[in-house]
């Protein structure tokens, strides 16, 4: 397993900034570019309230402001943020796995959680699950073995007459309620297979179909989904 630095929290590390660290973490997930915009939508926060914490998370040296306003995680601000993510996805396992909460409620109460985990727990949670690799969503687990490489893409990018297989329900997803509790409804889930009907841009949505059942998303929602193509 791999290490992670666990100090003791620093007046800086205050729940707010590992909250905007996690959330960095989990935007630089999906391959785009992080922006303040993109940031303050995430997390529901004021544009203006967001461009003062990176400021502040600037002159902590947690983050840097590039020229183009993308924002990028410091050796210690990844450190920080790997730490939240594994806690918050150990914690969605063990809502899910051994609680039988549902998706939106496991990703409510871990983050809720999260903050008050202690590394002896933690490591303790860990064990107890198994060493699982991913979160209930599919996301990989920091300091856990990585998954298997799949070449996943977004699934708005899938072309109709394919099929694909759903690898990753990302963090950004995760953030919008109404779509998670639509793919958990759907029975969207990390491993199904999903045949592509049809890619309709003039709709803005995409169609899918599993076991015979159609299921639609729009094009936006779509992008949050990663798959890749079976072998």
């Amino acid at each position: 397993m791999a290490h992670l630095t666990r100090g003791a929290r620093s007046p800086e590390t205050t729940a707010s900034v590992q909250d905007y660290l996690a959330a960095i973490y989990d935007l630089a997930g999906s391959g785009r570019p992080v922006i303040g915009a993109r940031l303050a939508k995430h997390m529901k926060v004021s544009p203006p309230a967001v461009t003062e914490a990176l400021h502040r998370m600037v002159r902590a040296g947690y983050i840097r402001l590039a020229a183009g306003k993308e924002i990028t995680l410091t050796k210690k601000g990844r450190a920080m943020a790997e730490v939240m993510a594994r806690r918050h996805r150990l914690l969605e396992r063990w809502l899910t796995d051994i609680l039988g909460l549902d998706w939106t409620e496991a990703h409510e109460e871990a983050h809720r959680l999260e903050h008050a985990l202690s590394p002896k727990v933690e490591d303790r949670l860990a064990a107890i699950l198994g060493m699982p690799t991913t979160c209930p969503h599919g996301n990989p687990i920091p300091g856990m073995a990585s998954p298997s490489q799949s070449h996943p893409f977004p699934l708005d990018q899938a072309k109709e007459g394919t099929t694909v297989v759903v690898e990753r329900i990302t963090e950004e997803a995760e953030a919008d309620r109404k779509l998670l509790e639509h793919l958990w409804q759907n029975g969207v889930r990390p491993g199904m297979r999903l045949k592509i009907q049809e890619v309709a841009p003039w709709a803005g949505t995409i169609t899918t179909a599993s076991d015979g059942k159609a299921i639609v998303l729009g094009l936006a929602a779509a992008g949050k989904i990663w798959v890749y193509q079976p072998k």
